[in-house]
């Protein structure tokens, strides 16, 4: 299958200068006719915790915010404002606890808290001001408790579902460097299944022109289904399942034939025929079920449009949109009701509450919801759902990443890998699927890549070398489902680091430990962040164990490390050594475990930075 639609030259050009653009402006949007606290009480119990190079903030849970701003000033009377740390777009942050990085080292600040109902509502009541210096100083080493045998709950593998560009590349043949786009995309995708665990992909464009959906014939419609066939025997072949996000509008059907987005030319338009849309959505619905089985397709998911918030994405309005679910979502349920669908995939975690509000009044059929947001940790929903009366309604995040900007440098960088692991740690217990977009540098919405590491939103290159994001996810599969008590204690624990503690049926355990800071000002690493680990293992059931140490930081499982773009691609030799190197980074390291079942050893942790402490029974 190879492209027959021009290209759009100023696709990228186009796309800045509208991204930013929001629906929320025009006038026919919905105001809801119940309508929420706008005001939330401040956060109690807020401490200003001063560490080297970082204040970490805590504070007490407020009932019904999806989240909080953290606000900073240089005195107690302000002004404050709310601290950016780079992410390029929400600000508001789930909490209970922030690491701020962003100061200069040796002062003095004062912080606020604000609690938010929805990222979109004015601030509430600040907290009265704690202060907080980030110290000039070494910092002491943090205390890392591990109780292997006492249980702590089970791990949720969010991750399972990825994002991805349009799948119909499957089918493309040469691209950057010299590739081959359909043998190293369906290679990508299964290796995010054999390595993280990945089990649906949620991409772009299933109904865009390229795949012949949908033609007009002298009025009469018509519908072909055979290369969306291809496209998902192809998917289901590599063991994995789509999320079908219903974009974007064939051109036959919209309204705006001439208005489009990215570099294949996707139409943003609301349609010309609601009938016909939802005659299109029921009958591809139909035909997946006769297809694939009901009981194959019921495990998939229908994603009503994206970004519906954004007019680069959108030519409507909000009510349209809202129309556009409804309508879908009824089609689709006309097939069979336990199919899922969810919306309103909106950029930036908004209009949420709007939606929300909408399918209540209209008794419109809603499975999950979907949203997205980029450079931060994801807000809590949940008492969201539960106020507009939906809490079985499951929570999908089918966008996330560390920056919402293709060819930007964070994305190759160890910086991501520890922000992914936040992010995933973070939602666990609060949401169903957190997918990082996107799984692969093939990637064309603004561009193919010109070069071998160009900031792309991949978890793997061209030539599917694994970035560090992609090592920080498999160390994250790596552990068993059965976690253990962890306690860190120390400078930056639970904010600056983290980790997971985990068993496996087989006595296996690990230990994973992460060090990073949402500040994108210290991409390359700040040296007062660096941190020693005193770790304590406790309760082994056996004194004889193999244990191994994976890193994961600036010269360990990174591909950057080994390339540093002389040319923009690599000659055959360099892509021989690259791929020798494309190897997460592992060695032994002899451990003592005494009579009574402890153990203990004492590891370096840069920021950013990762490591697995894994001890494997010996028989």
């Amino acid at each position: 299958m190879e492209k027959d639609l021009p290209q759009n030259i100023d696709a990228r050009e186009d796309w800045e200068t509208r991204i930013g653009q929001r629906n929320d402006d025009d006038a026919q949007i919905i105001e809801p006719q119940i309508q929420e606290p706008q005001t939330l009480p401040a956060p109690s119990g807020l401490v200003a915790e001063s560490g080297a190079g970082q204040v970490t903030l805590r504070w007490q849970p407020v009932a019904g915010a999806v989240g909080y701003l953290v606000h900073r000033a240089d005195g107690p009377e302000g002004p404050f404002t709310p601290i950016d740390h780079g992410g390029r777009d929400v600000l508001v942050t789930p909490g209970p606890s922030y690491a701020d990085t962003t100061g200069k080292p040796g002062t003095t600040y004062w912080y606020a808290i604000t609690a938010l109902p929805d990222p979109k509502y004015a601030s509430s009541a600040l907290t009265s001001p704690v202060e907080g210096t980030l110290l000039d100083t070494t910092a002491k080493p943090v205390q890392v408790t591990v109780k292997t045998q006492t249980s702590a709950g089970t791990l949720n593998r969010v991750w399972h579902m990825m994002g991805s560009e349009h799948l119909s590349q499957l089918f493309y043949g040469e691209g950057s460097g010299g590739s081959n786009i359909g043998e190293e995309f369906a290679q990508a995708l299964q290796n995010t299944r054999d390595e993280l665990g990945a089990t649906h992909i949620r991409a772009h464009a299933i109904l865009h022109d390229e795949n012949h959906v949908y033609t007009e014939v002298n009025g009469e419609a018509h519908y072909d289904f055979s290369t969306v066939d291809r496209i998902y025997d192809r998917l289901l072949e590599l063991k994995l399942r789509p999320i079908v996000e219903l974009s974007f509008m064939p051109h036959d059907l919209a309204r705006d034939p001439e208005t489009s987005v990215f570099m294949y030319r996707a139409l943003n338009s609301p349609p010309k025929d609601w009938d016909r849309w939802a005659e299109l959505c029921q009958r591809l619905a139909a035909h997946l079920v006769e297809r694939y089985g009901l009981e194959e397709v019921l495990q998939w998911g229908f994603e009503v449009w994206n970004e519906p918030n954004l007019q680069v994405f959108w030519t409507g309005t909000q009510e349209e949109y809202f129309q556009l679910y409804d309508i879908t979502a009824r089609a689709i349920k006309a097939v069979d009701k336990r199919l899922l669908v969810g919306g309103p995939a909106t950029a930036a975690a908004e209009w949420i509450a709007d939606f929300l509000q909408y399918v209540r009044e209209h008794n419109s059929p809603l499975d999950f919801i979907a949203t997205h947001t980029y450079g931060n940790l994801p807000l809590d929903f949940t008492q969201a759902l539960s106020t507009y009366g939906f809490p079985e309604v499951k929570i999908w995040w089918t966008e996330w990443g560390v920056t919402p900007t293709h060819f930007y440098p964070v994305n190759d960088t160890v910086f991501s890998a520890t922000f992914t692991l936040h992010g995933m740690k973070s939602v666990q217990g609060r949401v169903d699927a957190l997918a990082y977009w996107v799984l692969s540098d093939h990637f064309e919405e603004l561009g193919r890549a010109p070069r071998l590491l160009h900031g792309g939103f991949g978890l793997q290159t061209i030539g599917n070398l694994r970035k560090p994001r992609y090592w920080a996810l498999a160390l994250a599969e790596s552990l068993g489902s059965n976690l253990v008590q962890l306690e860190l204690r120390g400078d930056g624990a639970g904010s600056l680091l983290d980790g997971w503690a985990a068993r496996k049926e087989d006595g296996t355990i690990d230990l994973l430990v992460w060090n990073g800071t949402l500040d994108q000002s210290k991409l390359d690493g700040s040296a007062l962040l660096n941190r020693q680990l005193d770790i304590h293992l406790e309760q082994l059931p056996q004194q004889h164990y193999t244990v191994s140490i994976a890193r994961v930081d600036g010269t360990h499982s990174n591909i950057a490390q080994y390339w540093q773009g002389e040319q923009d691609w690599p000659t055959a030799d360099q892509w021989s050594m690259l791929r020798n190197a494309d190897k997460l980074h592992e060695t032994i390291q002899p451990v003592l475990v005494t009579e009574e079942g402890n153990a203990s050893l004492t590891l370096d942790l840069p920021m950013p930075g990762i490591v697995r402490v894994r001890l494997v029974p010996q028989k």
